[in-house]
């Protein structure tokens, strides 16, 4: 039976929520209705007390919740709340001119006791005070909402887009979700509403206010009028009776008017507090023990002046010392509970050691500097070395198609002031010694400078150089001179170093990060090469070989394509790799090709070409080079001439060989010379423009 009558009411709540549009828009016709149609006394009655339960009801409403987005419908409330008043003006207006030659309580008792209890039989008394409370509500509360509403509605407009960029910039730096940001994005547009919305609602007390001056006005003269003239009344017994009626329907009115508004201004005037009204209020004033303090104080000298009654004044002055005294004494308690929660927390947590898996951490790319290099770090007039490391990063990744590892900048106390050391995986890859406050200057082609200054040795190619003070910049520009600052010196020299490291930098995660990175488009290439194919390992050996000559690996997608022709007949690494630099033929000519466009070769004579081809033994991924060191000395002799005499006439031509060689030509030469270029035959890409400028003999 229990279960049968839940499952009753239930149904009986879910109905009504059900009908509950219905009844609304019932209760709204009612009121149009009641613009229309009389009204009898009893209902009157009803109705009235109906509209002051109402405001009581918004009022309350107000003074309790935490945010105004929380009563966003109060605008149609408001505009509800106003109909509903203006209506029943019209309806007792229409009782008191019909039926108010009958008596007090010709337009119902609700009327009748308010005129009597606040008139107390002189209506004088009674016009002043609907005067008053008229004044109140228009002037003061209706008047002061409206200027609040108006504001808060212009600056919320105005703060939209920077609340929505700071929604979005919280969004891409990963502090909230996208269903955070939607809610923010909705309560953001319902505050902008609202506060418009509450700007116009505020017309609506005010139109409220006049209406009822307006009401009470006629009503007054209009009832003396009829009285006198159609109901046989004396003008003074009129008078009596009209205006009672009239100021008791003015005051029924305006009172629910006067609350509404009320709750108008405190809703507009809470909009940037969180938190009910009473918290809102109190917790503020009492923030500050010492205004209470000072107040308490001068309430008590205030009471000691002659002619001032003391007792009132005592009173008061003891409360807010009271107040003071304990608000100090309730903080004094909070801080020692809080200081001993704290201090059982600490007693309770073991201070946590380093955990030693962390000293196995080791730095990818790591800068030290010496303390006299330490404003080369955020100071721009000296190059901000921040800055320029963050481009350089930037700029590998445009010009090799590799992501730099971030570079860890930080002081190294045992180092000279001036110097600087470059480690890659712990371990030193170079280092240098520059003066902050001054600039390098070199000479492009070689002779000596004829400035004053320090010269020196450039760090990164050991050329010869000169250290130079600012005021010197513009002559040493006007001669040709290249002139830079301290953090370009330690900038260039960290590229050459990274760019000779970067097989070791190309890790397996870094490899697996320019895959992932790679378009959706790309993905299917990548499924079928990978791990069908070759591994992850495997492809990480081909893009080390290739970054080991200085090939950009940025066009991965050929790169795999490549990739997934060589390991059809062949599964050695160098092999696929000399098959993948032939499908990049185009970049590889057009990284080497001078301003003219020209790619400068020098050949190995047939002699050459001959001797390496015999000295290869093994087959397959055995093959190796084994060429007497007599031979191989003549080579390098041979080549270091050809090339030191290609240098004198500013020429930095790439050196061609055939494809089955290539890769054991490049081993013997990096060894001496490892800038030079070595490509074989099938890198020249057929629409290539080529110009041989030496043999090799």
């Amino acid at each position: 039976m229990a279960e049968t009558g839940t499952a009753s009411i239930g149904s009986r709540i879910s109905g009504f929520r059900i009908r509950s549009d219905i009844l609304f828009a019932v209760g709204i016709m009612a009121i149009i209705v009641a613009l229309v149609l009389p009204m009898p006394a009893f209902l009157l009655d009803i109705c009235l007390a109906l509209s002051f339960a109402f405001s009581v009801l918004i009022l309350m409403t107000v003074l309790f919740i935490e945010k105004p987005l929380e009563i966003s419908a109060f605008p149609t409330i408001l505009l509800v709340a106003t109909m509903i008043r203006l209506a029943l003006n019209l309806a007792s207006t229409r009782l008191i001119l019909a039926n108010g030659h009958e008596g007090n309580a010709a337009a119902g008792h609700v009327i009748e006791a308010f005129g009597s209890f606040v008139m107390q039989d002189n209506f004088v008394i009674g016009i002043i005070v609907f005067a008053i409370l008229t004044i109140v509500n228009f002037v003061v509360v209706t008047k002061g909402a409206g200027r609040i509403a108006e504001v808060a509605a212009r600056f919320s407009l105005d703060a939209m887009p920077g609340k929505q960029m700071a929604i979005d910039a919280d969004l891409s730096s990963g502090l909230i979700d996208e269903n955070e940001a939607r809610t923010r994005r909705s309560e953001l547009e319902q505050e902008s509403t609202f506060f418009g919305a509450m700007d116009g609602a505020a017309k609506f007390v005010r139109g409220d206010a006049i209406a009822g001056l307006l009401i009470v006005f006629i009503n007054g003269i209009a009832g003396i009028i009829i009285g006198s003239a159609q109901r046989g009344l004396d003008v003074g017994d009129a008078a009596d009776i009209y205006t009672h009626l009239t100021i008791g329907d003015g005051l029924v009115s305006q009172i629910p008017a006067l609350i509404v508004s009320i709750a108008a201004g405190m809703l507009v005037s809470k909009a940037g507090v969180r938190g009910s009204a009473d918290k809102a209020v109190f917790s503020q004033l009492s923030r500050y023990p010492q205004a209470l303090g000072v107040s308490s104080g001068l309430l008590l000298a205030l009471g000691i002046l002659p002619g001032i009654p003391f007792f009132p004044f005592a009173v008061m002055s003891g409360i807010t010392g009271y107040l003071a005294w304990n608000t100090v004494r309730l903080r004094a308690q909070e801080a020692d509970i809080k200081t001993a929660e704290q201090k059982a927390i600490t007693a309770k947590t073991p201070v946590a050691e380093e955990p030693i898996a962390k000293s196995l951490a080791i730095d990818t790319i790591r800068v030290e500097l010496g303390y006299g290099l330490l404003p080369l770090v955020n100071n721009p007039e000296k190059g901000r070395l921040t800055e320029q490391i963050k481009g350089l990063r930037k700029q590998l990744a445009e010009d090799m198609g590799f992501i730099l590892p971030s570079v860890r900048i930080q002081d190294n106390l045992q180092l000279p002031a001036n110097s600087y050391v470059v480690r890659i995986k712990e371990i030193e890859a170079g280092r240098g010694e520059i003066r902050p406050d001054m600039l390098l200057c070199m000479n492009p082609s070689g002779d000596n400078m004829d400035l004053p200054g320090e010269q020196t040795r450039e760090p990164t190619f050991g050329l010869p150089a000169l250290w130079l003070n600012p005021e010197y910049r513009e002559e040493a520009n006007f001669r040709g001179y290249t002139v830079v600052d301290p953090a370009t010196v330690v900038t260039t020299h960290i590229t050459e170093i990274i760019k000779d490291n970067m097989p070791d930098l190309l890790s397996y995660a870094e490899t697996q990060k320019l895959l992932d990175e790679l378009p959706q488009s790309h993905q299917k290439l990548i499924a079928d090469v990978i791990p069908s194919k070759i591994t992850t390992t495997g492809l990480q050996r081909v893009l080390q070989n290739l970054v080991s000559e200085r090939v950009s690996i940025r066009d991965l997608p050929t790169i795999l394509e490549g990739v997934a022709e060589a390991t059809g007949f062949t599964g050695n690494v160098t092999m696929i790799t000399e098959h993948v630099r032939a499908r990049l033929a185009r970049q590889i000519c057009d990284q080497h090709s001078n301003n003219a466009g020209i790619l400068p070769l020098v050949t190995l004579s047939g002699d050459w070409e001959q001797a390496f081809a015999e000295s290869l033994v093994g087959q397959g991924d055995e093959k190796q080079l084994a060429m007497a060191p007599t031979r191989l000395q003549q080579f390098i002799q041979s080549v270091r001439a050809t090339y030191e005499e290609m240098a004198m006439r500013g020429e930095a031509p790439v050196l061609l060989t055939s494809p089955a060689i290539r890769p054991y030509v490049r081993s013997i030469i990096e060894r001496f010379r490892p800038q030079t270029t070595i490509m074989s035959q099938n890198e020249i890409h057929p629409r290539a423009r080529i110009k041989t400028l030496a043999q090799i003999g």
